[in-house]
């Protein structure tokens, strides 16, 4: 598979199979992975991986936070900024009103809606979750190469035929995440990713969100 291939193959995954995944495939992934970029060399990721009955502990500190509902939980970082504006908010309310169309929840069904989103701090059933933590003090370009990290471990895991999910739904409990994890106060989760194999029968896995054609984001100069 090519770079190419790996990069139209991998989707958001939201529905996955209960097959293990291995720790020496996880480890391959990682080692590829581990070769992205980074501004100086600095390497400002940090990993940390569960399975098993470390995957249900969290699981369990995820749902009792999400709970909770404290808005302080996001550790001043939330997921999109506030009173978002065009043309974001109808790209990300379109590929909402997708992903639901795709399940058969209805707009109007909200409890529907809320539990789907809940299934985020259950890695919709993945083996295994994968949280990547960054330190505090990095700026703008570690949090850049943290992203480009993490999109070099989804086109490994594609590339095996693994499949993932970003999930910055986890950024919203961040404190108790830290607090689960024992991080030092100088370090926080950003997010968290699910992998394993996907159910290929999931409705919501036949979702491919839309994107903007090449003219639309870029100006060519002196070409």
């Amino acid at each position: 598979m090519s770079v190419t291939e790996a990069l139209y193959a991998r989707i958001s995954t939201r529905a996955f199979l209960s097959t293990p995944l291995s720790r020496d495939l996880l480890h391959e992934i990682l080692d590829a992975a581990r070769w992205s970029p980074s501004g100086g060399n600095l390497q400002g990721w940090k990993v940390i991986a569960v399975t098993g009955d470390a995957r249900q502990a969290v699981i369990d500190a995820g749902l009792a936070a999400l709970a909770a509902n404290d808005p302080g939980n996001d550790g001043g970082h939330p997921i999109y900024p506030a009173n978002l504006w065009e043309p974001y908010r109808s790209r990300r309310f379109q590929v909402g009103e997708d992903m639901y169309e795709k399940m058969g929840i209805p707009r109007d069904d909200k409890p529907a809606r809320f539990a789907h989103v809940a299934r985020n701090f259950q890695f919709f059933d993945a083996p295994v979750g994968l949280f990547f933590v960054i330190d505090k003090g990095m700026g703008v370009g570690q949090w850049a190469h943290l992203g480009m990290f993490m999109q070099s471990v989804a086109l490994a895991a594609t590339e095996r035929g693994v499949a993932s999910c970003f999930q910055e739904a986890w950024g919203q409990v961040r404190a108790p995440l830290a607090a689960h994890f024992g991080l030092p106060d100088n370090e926080m989760v950003y997010c968290g990713m699910a992998l394993g194999y996907a159910d290929p029968d999931a409705l919501v896995n036949s979702l491919r969100s839309r994107r903007e054609e090449v003219d639309a984001f870029t100006e060519f100069r002196g070409f």
